[in-house]
Parts: structure tokens; C-alpha cells; sequence
């Protein structure tokens, strides 16, 4: 380790040691990257994202309060209608009369049931392809959620509910014209079936199936927004992060964590996700259009090259903006950048300069390449350094 790594670090516990940490101190910090080592960016996103308070002495309590609150979430919604309640202390309830799986009353607990499920087809779909380069992923998790694993009580796992509805929607899609000829989902060979990746033993549960939980539970929290793709490629770093830190006593409540950091993070960002939004001013289309404004500002005649081209930012840039940039680097680059994001006061005006500062380092191929070759470098973002990236989105922060 460098005696200016070794240094660097020293400055973060400073500013973490005291009893009331200066937000503005820690930001300035953090925007120039954080290091890994003890836990620290975990930690600091933990308090830029407005999970942790500054005051160090409110921490314990909040993290037990909210951890408790996140098992009582696991308890309400990651379960069954009719399924026996007695390990909740609540006797057993006989749905069967009033309430019933063909029971056509919208406030049914069945119907919300179906509901859901369709909701959780789509995130299994999306969550178990996550950063499929990677073999974090797939591998088990240290700590299981007990709650739900638990041979003695009666929880089903999301996986299991997942593999039940798939099999029903096969075995109704086979079945529409009256013949009874089912052939099984295990013997699909289609991508992303429910069999490619390898099925864990009993008791233990891969990383994907721990975001997986923390989607639904977000979903069934906000059915205003419940769940639309592209959600996975924003909790997935948060959680890589949380589920990596090298302090134990975090790294095991990694699920909870997250999914405050995330429900705290999608506050701010989700009206990029609501269709109905787009063209307002809050929308992901305003400030599709603000990157060009910005680039107008900085690069007028790349500005134009584009213009000229009928390359609209809603060919790359819808992208970049709703997914914070995670799709176009690698998950250490992407987490770098995200250090910056986080620790900007005007975090999502900084992803704007972000964004312009990739075009205007690509500005020579640009001018040069016609319309199909600079699509392909829009869609396919060729600079890797994210250093660079950063230093150059600075630069223009500061020019203004």
C-alpha cells in the first residue's frame, strides 16, 4: 500500500471519527473516489445516500429499528394467501370459504397473489442475467435469509414460487386447445431458463435471489412504480458493494441495507422510470434534451455534427441517464463513478456533465464517423477510463 493510499484512507477516518460528521468535509472527499479498505465506501455511501445519519451516536438504534422493520416486510410479503400463520403467533386461517384462488373480488388476497406474480416473473427474469460476466452472482451468499430458508416454518422462496407459476403458465400455454400434452420447463433449452444456472442446496441461496427479494419487496411497497426493468442494474452495485464489505457485522445485514439505500436512491431517480413523467420537466426526456443544451454550451460544433446527423439523444443518452452509467462500464468502474455521483451536491446535474464529457472525449471519431459508425460508438462507449471520464465531467463543472 502507498504511503499516499495509506494517507488518503487516514483522511476518511478522520472525518468519520468524529461524533458529528461534516457532510461537506465527506463529500469533498468521496467525490475523488473511496477506498474499499475497512468497509469505508460502504460506510460513506451508507451516509451520502441518507441511510445514516451524521450524528454517529443515532446509528445503532436506526440500524436495529430499521433491520426490524425490513424482517417484518419479509414476514408480510414473501408469502402465500392461506399459508399457516402460527409462526407469526397468528392462528391458522380457513381461507377456503370466503377466499379462494378462483375468487373474482379484486380485493382477494389470491388475485393480489397472481398480481404479483407477474411482477415477479419479470424481475427473475431480469435479476438472474445481472452482470452475467460475473460470478458474484451466482455464487451462495454467507448469510442466507434465515427467516425464509427455515426448514420450520412455512415461507416459500421467491425461486420455488417462481419455478411453480412458470410451470402453471407452461402447462396452461400447452393446454389453450384441450389437449393434456405437457412437456416439462426443465427440459427448455431456451436462454435464461429456470435451469441455467445451477440450483444451490437446500438452505443456502445464491447473491441474484437476495436482489431478487429486494425488488419485490420494492415493488409491492410502491405499486405506484412497483418494479419496471432497468431496476436491476441500479440495486445490483448498491448490493455487489454492501454484500463485499470486508466488515462482517455490516456484510451480514447487506439485504436490509440495501434495500433502504436503494428505496432512498429510487426516491430521487424514479420518475426516470414513469412512463407518464417522460416529457415533463422532472422527466427522463427534459433532461435527455438538457445533455444537448449542455453540450450546445461546451462543444457547439459537435452539437451540430449531431444535429446534422439526426442522432437524437434518445438513442444513447436514455440509457446512460436511467441506468446512472451501469451498463455502459464495468461494475469497478461503474462503482467509481457512482462514488462521485453520490458525493455531488447536485448529483444528478453532475451525471449530465458526466455524459457530456464522454461525447466531447469522442469528439474527433464523432466528427469524423457518419451516422451508423458514431451510433455504434454511442451504443458501444469505446473510452474505458473512467478517470479520464471524470476528470473531463470536472473540468466542465468548473468552467461554468
Amino acid at each position: 500500500m502507498s504511503s499516499l493510499h495509506k494517507s488518503r484512507i487516514a483522511e476518511f477516518q478522520d472525518v468519520l471519527g468524529e461524533p458529528k460528521i461534516v457532510l461537506q468535509k465527506l463529500r469533498e472527499l468521496c467525490f475523488s473516489g473511496i477506498p474499499f479498505d475497512g468497509g469505508l465506501r460502504c460506510l460513506c455511501w451508507k451516509i451520502l445516500l441518507n441511510y445514516l445519519p451524521v450524528e454517529k451516536a443515532l446509528w445503532s438504534t436506526l440500524l436495529k429499528k430499521q433491520r426490524e422493520l425490513y424482517s417484518q416486510f419479509l414476514k408480510e410479503m414473501i408469502i402465500q394467501p392461506g399459508i399457516a400463520k402460527a409462526n407469526l403467533g397468528v392462528s391458522r386461517e380457513d381461507v377456503t370459504l370466503e377466499d379462494h384462488p378462483l375468487n373474482p373480488n379484486p380485493d382477494s388476497r389470491w388475485n393480489t397473489y397472481f398480481k404479483d406474480n407477474e411482477v415477479l416473473l419479470q424481475i427473475d427474469k431480469d435479476v438472474r442475467r445481472l452482470y452475467p460476466d460475473m460470478a458474484f452472482f451466482q455464487r451462495p451468499t454467507d448469510y442466507p435469509c434465515l427467516l425464509i430458508l427455515d426448514p420450520q416454518n412455512e415461507f416459500e422462496t421467491l425461486r420455488k414460487r417462481v419455478e411453480q407459476t412458470t410451470l402453471k403458465s407452461q402447462t396452461v400455454a400447452r393446454n389453450r386447445s384441450g389437449v393434456t400434452n405437457v412437456s416439462s420447463p426443465l427440459k427448455t433449452s431456451a436462454p435464461n431458463s429456470l435451469n441455467e444456472y445451477e440450483v444451490l442446496p437446500n438452505g443456502c441461496e445464491a447473491h441474484w435471489e437476495v436482489v431478487e427479494r429486494i425488488l419485490f419487496i420494492y415493488a409491492k411497497l410502491n405499486p405506484g412504480i412497483a418494479y419496471v426493468q432497468g431496476m436491476n442494474e441500479i440495486v445490483g452495485p448498491l448490493y455487489y458493494t454492501f454484500a463485499t464489505d470486508p466488515n462482517s457485522d455490516w456484510k451480514e445485514h447487506a439485504e436490509a441495507d440495501t434495500f433502504f439505500c436503494f428505496t432512498n436512491l429510487m426516491a430521487e431517480i424514479r420518475d426516470n422510470f414513469i412512463k407518464s413523467l417522460d416529457d415533463s420537466q422532472c422527466g427522463i426526456t427534459y433532461k435527455m434534451e438538457k445533455v444537448y443544451s449542455t453540450l450546445k454550451e461546451k462543444d457547439v460544433e459537435l452539437y451540430l455534427k449531431l444535429q446534422e446527423q439526426n442522432i437524437k439523444p434518445q438513442f444513447f443518452a436514455f440509457r446512460w441517464l436511467t441506468l446512472l452509467l451501469s451498463q455502459e462500464f464495468l461494475l469497478p468502474d461503474v462503482i467509481r463513478i457512482w462514488d462521485s455521483l453520490f458525493a455531488d451536491d447536485n448529483r444528478f446535474d453532475f451525471l449530465l456533465l458526466v455524459c457530456c464529457a464522454m461525447l466531447t472525449l469522442i469528439r474527433d471519431q464523432l466528427l469524423e464517423g457518419d451516422f451508423t459508425l458514431n451510433m455504434r460508438l454511442l451504443q458501444d462507449y469505446p473510452i474505458s477510463d473512467v478517470h479520464l471520464i471524470l476528470k473531463k465531467a470536472k473540468e466542465l463543472q468548473d468552467s461554468k
